[in-house]
């Protein structure tokens, strides 16, 4: 095969809330930490064990500003996209290393009725795609459509 794959698929838990930041040509970038769990059961002492691993999600543009309105910490996301090395130099002159996965899809999973305002079942990208079925604002549609300023 000569073809590559560099694909991320995770359903976490947000461990704090967006931090935007926004350039002068009108671009945005998202971040945000992602905790996934592991559960299993130790064979030699038969003991639950929980193991949490953290991910940095980086989101770009008018997804960014999606996750930023409607992602709150403790919100159950699906992430999908690709790993990103990264490398900088801290405060310290130390040159350090980081993976982030640079989000290219998105699905909100925690119910509106467990979050303060947040959107359920909504489906974000890149190219914002509608998923009609489960979406919530669709079922709310008032008829004036210029009122809503989500894009899907």
């Amino acid at each position: 095969m000569t073809g590559t794959l560099n694909k991320v698929m995770l359903i976490g838990h947000t461990g704090d809330d967006v931090k935007m930041h926004y350039f002068e040509g009108g671009g945005a970038i998202g971040r945000f930490p992602l905790a996934t769990n592991e559960v299993y059961t130790n064979k030699s002492s038969g003991q639950r064990v929980e193991n949490t691993e953290w991910h940095n999600i980086v989101v770009r543009n008018k997804a960014a500003e999606i996750c930023e309105k409607y992602l709150k910490k403790g919100d159950k996301v699906y992430v999908e996209g690709r790993l990103k090395s990264r490398k900088w130099t801290d405060d310290k002159g130390i040159e350090r290393y980081s993976v982030e996965i640079q989000c290219t899809d998105f699905t909100f999973l925690t119910p509106k009725s467990e979050t303060s305002g947040n959107a359920a079942q909504n489906t974000a990208s890149a190219k914002p795609v509608s998923n009609t079925k489960n979406d919530t604002f669709a079922n709310q549609n008032t008829g004036n459509e210029e009122e809503d300023d989500l894009p899907f």
